[in-house]
């Protein structure tokens, strides 16, 4: 237990919980109190947070990301392609990428996830080209250093150009390989229990990157280890053909040949799944990482986010990777999520709240962790603030909706179990001016080849 005191976030200008008009009690990283309006603490002697300028939400969950994609943001010879063509342009790049280079890439997408409020985020690191065997391990380090909660994929290619699949053969690595690492990561990094930090899970890339062999090596090697399993699945029309032409079956039916529809898995997009293999996602409980950004800007569809929901599948928020975003905005990619979805159902069918939802119990299910993405007693202390003095909020009505509809982007206070990791817009002791001069030049060393 801490010595510290309890703090009380005493009148929010809004917050997204019931009954806690004047604020919450956070102690030992747990929310240990809701306060209703017109009441005062029960909790004694605590130390108070005027949040009065502030719209308090709970900590936003980033369900799918490319971290190392940082180094490659609107890169010319990626622009204006479709998945496929976009993916064979760049994986010549990353095979270029080195331990130093790999985590600058991350600070930089780490330190503007957190700057977004975002407070626990996923990886999908799946590229490991000579040097680079130790890529989670740096993921750990740049998480630890920030005090960001995260779940880091052992992402994995096996598939390569010669065997049929997508990637060139300098960035992918043999079963026995793959299967040993990701057994290492879990045991030195895997924390267990509500108050985790730090978690793995067990991710081959896609269909068209990762051999049968290996998808089911790594189901069975995530029920052994009790971790979860994350892929792309159903992302674009070519990789349903792919998975036609090459397993002779779709894309869904594949992976539950593997051994994969179940409730250890979440899947990134889910956008070519007819209603009866939605059916069939939400009965095995597998989530879906919903990226808005992504799928708009390679021109991959819209996820059937309304459609799922009714099937009973579960739907989470990913930014995706920063060379098809291009960014690691989290509150930008609510907006975008919410957006596209209206577009889609019209205004009777989404919400800002439910984008919100999305990116908060929605994605705490994708990543397994029912402790966070809701302010509730007994929920971890994850907290996203935002003030609404800047000119895109000016003459707003509903607090709450203006995070949304007017374009929030920065948050002036992050919480992370219980600990400020963003104070004042800024995250403490991180030289950004310094991060951007030697993350863009690691970037141009890598782009020039």
């Amino acid at each position: 237990m801490s010595d510290a005191k309890p703090i009380w976030l005493r009148d929010p200008l809004a917050i997204l919980a019931d009954g806690a008009e004047r604020g919450i009690v956070v102690r030992d990283g747990r929310i240990v109190e809701l306060v209703p309006a017109g009441g005062r603490p029960a909790t004694a002697d605590v130390a108070v947070f005027d949040a009065s300028e502030h719209v308090v939400l709970p900590g936003l969950i980033n369900t799918h990301h490319h971290f190392y994609q940082t180094l490659t943001r609107a890169l010319p010879a990626a622009m204006d392609r479709e998945l496929f063509p976009w993916l064979q342009a760049l994986y010549p790049v990353w095979a270029r990428m080195t331990p130093e280079s790999l985590e600058l890439g991350v600070t930089v997408a780490m330190s503007e996830l957190l700057l977004s409020g975002c407070t626990t985020t996923t990886d999908h690191h799946y590229v490991f080209p000579a040097g680079l065997e130790e890529s989670v391990d740096i993921e750990v380090g740049v998480a630890k250093r920030l005090g960001v909660r995260v779940l880091l994929t052992r992402g994995s290619m096996n598939l390569s150009q010669r065997d049929g699949g997508l990637p060139p053969d300098s960035v992918v690595q043999d079963e026995d390989t793959i299967l040993a690492d990701s057994a290492r990561v879990v045991a030195e990094h895997h924390q267990r229990g509500a108050d985790a930090m730090v978690q793995i899970a067990l991710a081959p890339c896609s269909p068209f990157s990762v051999t049968t062999s290996l998808m089911r090596a790594t189901a069975d090697l995530a029920d052994k280890l009790d971790v979860r399993l994350h892929t792309h699945l159903a992302e674009t029309e070519d990789e349903t053909k792919f998975c036609q032409q090459m397993y002779g079956c779709r894309p869904l039916d594949y992976l539950e040949q593997c051994g994969w529809l179940n409730a250890r898995t979440w899947l990134a997009h889910g956008i070519f799944f007819n209603a009866d293999e939605m059916k069939r996602l939400g009965k095995a409980k597998t989530t879906i990482s919903h990226c808005a950004c992504s799928n708009q800007i390679l021109a991959s569809g819209c996820c059937p986010v309304c459609e799922m929901e009714e099937a009973g599948v579960g739907i989470g928020i990913g930014v995706d990777g920063s060379a098809s975003n291009d960014g690691s905005n989290l509150m930008q990619e609510v907006r975008a999520a919410f957006l596209l979805q209206r577009a889609r159902y019209g205004v009777a069918k989404v919400s800002h709240k439910d984008a919100l939802r999305w990116a908060t119990k929605g994605s705490a299910a994708c990543v397994g962790r029912p402790e966070l993405g809701e302010i509730a007693i007994g929920k971890a202390a994850d907290l996203a603030l935002f003030r609404l003095d800047e000119l895109r909020f000016s003459g707003h009505g509903d607090p709450l909706a203006a995070l949304v509809l007017c374009g929030a982007h920065r948050a002036d206070r992050v919480m992370v179990a219980g600990q400020w990791a963003v104070i004042d817009g800024a995250i403490p002791g991180l030289d950004v001016p310094d991060l951007v001069r030697r993350h863009s030049a690691a970037a141009r060393a890598m782009q020039a080849g």
